[in-house]
């Protein structure tokens, strides 16, 4: 399969390049070549800007895979270039799309937000994250109809990714494992490795939708044991609930955000490993001398 992938060389991006290589596609990277830009020799490299994609004007793909929409505008100009040239469009979502944050239980059906009355498309900060990756979607489906796939995913782990990475290094070097959330906090998270994978079944199978690339809904405190067992002796887990160091409300008001349902995407072939490989994975990246990327909020 011909494969462009627009971003590719960081964080979960990676992973999806590599999964794509080592499947014996061929890959054409379109970024702005500031970040790992010696990585994938193999793949084509394409070089601009979201808000300027004129290095997309030539070319047929049979597929995209978008690692890096995130304004509303940007992604407008890509599919646009794009609509006519690529067979199936996957296009990397999140699970912060939702109206609601305290419904459990809730499926890719369920109400997303609105974009908020008089702001201007162009503008972002992280309170529109949310509904800009809502209107991104909306638009992705107009363009390319039952051809485009929207992955829905909120905490990442494992090598080149930040969440959960102060708990990596921790591990990795004897010190304890602190959490500042509340031990019973739900959480749901996906291994990058996974989530690649699944990413790029979703595209070489050309299904269309929305899916949440989400584990089983545990409770914090289970899933740091999860990761604290993976080196014996680690001394035990360390609750300092703070809110200023834990980005998620401890008053449940985000509960459900994290209790969200998975079933249409493992019907879809979504596979997930044991939180105790993810973490082990982490931590001997970790130990083999690199260092977590800082987490973008």
């Amino acid at each position: 399969m011909k494969l462009l992938v627009l971003g590719g060389t960081k964080n979960l991006g990676r992973h999806v390049v590599e999964a794509a290589l080592t499947s014996g596609h061929e890959v054409t990277l379109f970024n702005r070549g500031r970040t790992n830009a010696t990585l994938f020799p193999e793949a084509k490299h394409l070089r601009g800007e979201r808000s300027a994609p004129d290095a997309l004007a030539t070319g047929e793909w049979d597929a995209a895979i978008d690692m890096s929409g995130f304004l509303i505008h940007d992604v407008r100009r890509s599919a646009e270039l794009l609509r006519d040239r690529v067979g199936h469009y996957t296009f990397m979502s999140s699970i912060a799309v939702y109206a609601s944050k305290t419904t459990p239980g809730m499926t890719e059906d369920a109400p997303l937000l609105p974009w908020p009355v008089g702001v201007p498309e162009d503008e972002f900060t992280m309170d529109l994250y949310g509904p800009s990756k809502v209107q991104a979607e909306a638009l992705l489906a107009k363009t390319f109809g039952a051809r485009t796939a929207a992955v829905r995913s909120g905490f990442v782990v494992g090598p080149y990714n930040p969440d959960f990475g102060n708990w990596g290094e921790a591990l990795a070097t004897g010190k304890p494992l602190e959490c500042a959330a509340r031990p019973d906090q739900p959480i749901q998270y996906v291994d990058a490795r996974d989530l690649a994978t699944f990413l790029l079944r979703l595209t070489v199978d050309g299904r269309g939708g929305a899916f949440n690339a989400v584990s089983a809904s545990m409770t914090m405190t289970a899933l740091a044991e999860a990761w604290r067992s993976v080196v014996p002796g680690t001394t035990p887990i360390v609750w300092d609930p703070a809110e200023d160091r834990f980005h998620l409300p401890h008053d449940g008001s985000n509960d459900g955000t994290f209790q969200l349902s998975n079933a249409r995407a493992l019907a879809a072939g979504l596979e997930l490993r044991p939180a105790e490989e993810s973490a082990r994975a982490c931590v001997e990246w970790i130990q083999a001398g690199n260092t977590p990327p800082p987490p973008p909020h």
